[in-house]
């Protein structure tokens, strides 16, 4: 039986912590470097990263970590503007760009980008966020385009609201209940539930989807 091999960003919690567990229960070998080991904000620190890793085979790759400094057009920073793409898009494209070559290669690949709602609808003071996110998805679907052929499938996943420790500390109960009753479906997704859905994608059952930006939102964007 292959083990395959998935590097995943943002892996210490939340949604990221939940698509490692999956992962890895289902025999998945996993990479999950801290800030320490890959500064994403840093195209040195990816490069050194990516150098460390040598031959070996990533057979997976999930692109979750992300920032998502808030602020109106007026409001936001020269630095809010350069961290942000520094995280949520160039990291991603710098990963892809050295990693999708091997897989075309080794005739294997599966890439999930963790896009979001946002990338999609529009809320005020999350300019830069969804711009990048926005972009992230657009890289999706042309990188799919171009690796087709050689058997690796590139995706987004798109969460709505999540039942996720920081989204229960950037929100009170009351605002939590409000936002539930804007979610056709009467909830916040649980990060098992993202998780599951980045498993199928990147396994051997999905041979058919590539390309695509997968909204899991309980209906919200449908609205």
């Amino acid at each position: 039986m292959t083990v395959r091999t998935a590097l995943i960003t943002g892996a210490s919690r939340g949604i990221g912590k939940a698509i490692r567990e999956a992962f890895e229960a289902s025999g998945i070998a996993v990479l999950a470097p801290g800030r320490t080991e890959m500064d994403l904000s840093d195209a040195r620190s990816i490069a050194a990263y990516l150098d460390s890793l040598g031959s070996r085979q990533i057979d997976i790759l999930i692109n979750n970590a992300g920032i998502n400094p808030l602020g109106g057009i007026s409001e936001i920073t020269d630095e809010d503007i350069r961290s942000t793409i520094a995280v949520n898009l160039e990291a991603p494209l710098f990963l892809m760009r050295t990693l999708v070559p091997r897989m075309e290669k080794n005739g294997w690949g599966r890439v999930v980008n963790i896009s979001s709602i946002w990338s999609e609808v529009s809320k005020p003071r999350r300019i830069v966020y969804s711009s990048t996110k926005a972009g992230l998805s657009a890289a999706t679907r042309t990188i799919a385009v171009e690796v087709a052929s050689h058997g690796v499938l590139v995706n987004a996943v798109a969460p709505g609201y999540t039942n996720t420790e920081l989204t229960r500390q950037n929100n009170p109960p009351d605002v939590l209940a409000a936002i539930e009753q804007t979610i056709p479906q009467g909830r916040l997704a649980e990060p098992r539930e993202i998780a599951e859905l980045v498993l199928f994608l990147c396994s051997d059952r999905n041979s058919y989807i590539t390309g695509q930006t997968i909204f899991i939102d309980g209906g919200f964007t449908c609205q």
